[in-house]
């Protein structure tokens, strides 16, 4: 079977791990990159031995069969579209787009040319969340009842070299962070029926700590601390906090759930990897579980290789446009129930992904 020749467009910081792992799926293989500063792609393409183009070029070849979008949120949907337009499948870093229109516009795209679309993150389909999927399935904790995920921090001004748009619309910690949350709830428990939330900007105005923009001021257009509750459609009831303006640490755990025979402890759903802690009804002790599936190291890519296997064979890809724009529609309904003063029922669904296969070997999907 041929592999999918990938062209990925954007070079900036999250290329470099899909080029690497790029070439060590059999689903797919990246031929080139791209972006707005050719001269930054060609030398990420020596970097890795592959060839560096312009934009224009990677959309006009006819070999390129799919694309990885890597670029910032507020181009996300433009780049799809045009990757769409030029018939190419499409695979788009976090979140699918910024606003729920242009989300629906590329799904609504794909469907029109028979193409597929395909989001980050991909983590869920680590050997951590994928064992938590199959505990459950398995009924290690009964009827899941609830969730809690916690995602605190300070903020990325003091460590990221060009923090500006986490501070603007697409950024935040619900839209920087909260798509791993999400997505990794859904792949355990199915689709969100409705949300609701509080949010606020704590802090006007942020100081760049980080070089080279040490000391530049950033003006905050976003909610930076969000509190949400989600009602599943299958019955399980989970809070999610999420914020940029804990300023002394904090000790909560990334997330949690309860069923009615036990607790599970979901590894941070930004890694691939474990641990996963259970305490079952009626022990005292918490104890690890053995994960039972691989790819727990950096396996980022492996969302777009299955989506290259599903163009291989026509079996459905698990981090699919569907889901993405799922996660999509709850953030803002988050933001839209705190300003409003009223849940926000969702008007999308999505399917639960299919979990991969126990006992698969690292960069394997079938």
């Amino acid at each position: 079977m041929d592999k999918i020749k990938v062209g990925i467009i954007g070079t900036g910081n999250i290329s470099g791990i899909y080029l690497k792992n790029g070439k060590l799926f059999d689903s797919m293989e990246v031929v080139a990159c791209a972006d707005l500063d050719v001269e930054r792609s060609k030398a990420k393409a020596a970097e890795f031995g592959i060839r560096g183009c312009s934009v224009e070029q990677m959309l006009a070849d006819p070999d390129i069969q799919m694309i990885i979008n890597l670029t910032i949120p507020q181009a996300h949907a433009d780049v799809c579209l045009q990757a769409l337009e030029a018939g190419k499948h499409v695979y788009v870093e976090k979140p699918l787009a910024v606003t729920r229109e242009d989300g629906r516009k590329v799904l609504d795209m794909a469907a029109k040319k028979g193409l597929l679309v395909g989001s980050a993150p991909d983590t869920f389909l680590g050997g951590g969340i994928q064992t938590c999927v199959k505990l459950i399935e398995d009924g290690a904790i009964g009827t899941p009842i609830g969730a809690t995920a916690f995602m605190m921090s300070g903020g990325h001004e003091s460590w990221h070299p060009a923090p500006e748009f986490y501070y603007q619309p697409g950024g935040g910690p619900m839209f920087d962070m909260g798509p791993y949350y999400l997505t990794a709830l859904i792949a355990m428990l199915g689709p969100i029926r409705r949300v609701t939330g509080s949010a606020r900007i704590s802090f006007p105005e942020r100081t760049i700590t980080s070089k080279p923009k040490f000391g530049q001021k950033v003006t905050v257009e976003v909610p930076t601390h969000v509190a949400g509750i989600m009602d599943f459609e299958s019955g399980v009831v989970g809070t999610i906090l999420t914020s940029f303006d804990v300023r002394g640490g904090s000790r909560l755990p990334c997330i949690e759930l309860y069923g009615s025979e036990g607790t599970i402890v979901v590894p941070d759903p930004n890694t691939f990897g474990g641990p996963v802690i259970v305490r079952r009804a009626g022990s005292q002790e918490w104890a690890e579980a053995p994960l039972t599936h691989d790819n727990v190291g950096n396996a980022r890519g492996v969302g777009a290789a299955d989506m290259a296997r599903a163009i291989q064979t026509g079996r459905n890809h698990r981090a699919n446009g569907e889901m993405a724009y799922h996660v999509l529609e709850a953030m803002h309904g988050f933001h839209d129930a705190s300003e409003q003063g009223a849940h926000y029922a969702m008007k999308s669904t999505c399917s639960k992904p299919a979990p991969l296969p126990p006992g698969l070997a690292d960069y394997s999907l079938d």
